[in-house]
């Protein structure tokens, strides 16, 4: 749908923008010119980040899946910088572990948080958008190229956020706003050295072919996004060979069950393997059932 035209001076909105990724894309979007409202639930990590912004910013405390919360939150943003032309849905939360002992509360507050939560925000941002001829851009994972085991709520999340937004690009593409789908892979973010501590996650990340282990750093990941945001892309792949993955997908589904049937195995040899919990700061502030919905 062609680029945009100019970031400097418009107004950009980015859920999840406490730290790791979010955090990186408002400094890139912020170094582009761009005025920059970040939402998260973590009001002080906000202020903190809000700070090293030379631009207008807004610092909004919620969470994504407070509907009548991110309703408020997008009014105060209209009024405090004005209607965003750009809204990145990042806001995610993962937990690992076997799916038949994880805690129900937890497997659903991460579909909550990654799926809904990213509708909520395109649905409250809606109008904004198409009176720009914006662009929202999805958050999404290699997740959603083949799901792998002991991730169930992360992996049925990012493929739900890809549906999603293939969807919605499809009903406002038509009307002049676009919609992209960002794919990352391991970024080295609090939520990834989380992980790492734990040996099923750790184990499953030792079972990938060698160059894709790689963890990528979050400002090398944002930059790459913060481009695609610049050029309104449809899809957008941090790092960029992930594009060269994508014609491979059909194949991904049946070599993780190929691997899964000796390594899990092995694994359980060593004893059980616990849930992981939410993973990360970020997943400590979101919780299990969420905090209680802050004013927007």
């Amino acid at each position: 749908m062609g680029r945009v035209r100019g970031l400097d001076g418009r107004t950009a909105v980015v859920t999840g923008a406490a730290r790791g990724i979010g955090a990186a894309l408002a400094r890139e979007l912020a170094g582009r010119g761009m005025r920059v409202a970040l939402l998260d639930l973590e009001g002080e990590s906000l202020r903190d980040v809000a700070r090293e912004l030379a631009v207008p910013t807004c610092c909004v405390e919620v969470d994504v899946t407070d509907e009548a919360a991110m309703e408020r939150a997008a009014v105060t943003v209209e009024e405090t910088l004005g209607a965003p032309s750009v809204v990145v849905a990042n806001a995610g939360v993962a937990e690992g572990g076997p799916f038949a002992t994880c805690d129900p509360a937890t497997w659903r507050r991460v579909i909550d948080v990654n799926l809904s939560g990213s509708a909520t925000t395109a649905r409250v941002f809606l109008p904004a958008l198409l009176r720009n001829r914006g662009y929202y851009l999805q958050i999404a994972s290699t997740a959603a190229f083949g799901s792998v085991p002991l991730m169930s709520a992360y992996c049925a999340s990012k493929a739900g956020v890809e549906a999603f937004a293939q969807s919605l690009r499809a009903e406002l593409e038509p009307q002049g706003t676009a919609v992209g789908i960002a794919y990352l892979h391991w970024t080295d973010t609090e939520m990834i050295r989380d992980a790492d501590r734990h040996t099923a996650l750790r184990e499953l990340r030792a079972h990938m072919p060698p160059g894709a282990r790689r963890t990528y750093p979050a400002t090398s990941v944002a930059a790459w996004i913060a481009r695609g945001v610049d050029r309104r892309r449809a899809t957008v792949y941090a790092p960029p060979w992930l594009r060269c993955a994508q014609p491979l997908r059909p194949l991904f589904p049946p070599a993780v069950t190929a691997v899964s049937r000796w390594a899990l195995p092995r694994l359980a040899e060593r004893g059980p393997v616990p849930p992981t919990g939410l993973l990360g700061p970020g997943g400590e502030a979101a919780g299990p059932a969420g905090r209680p919905p802050a004013q927007g």
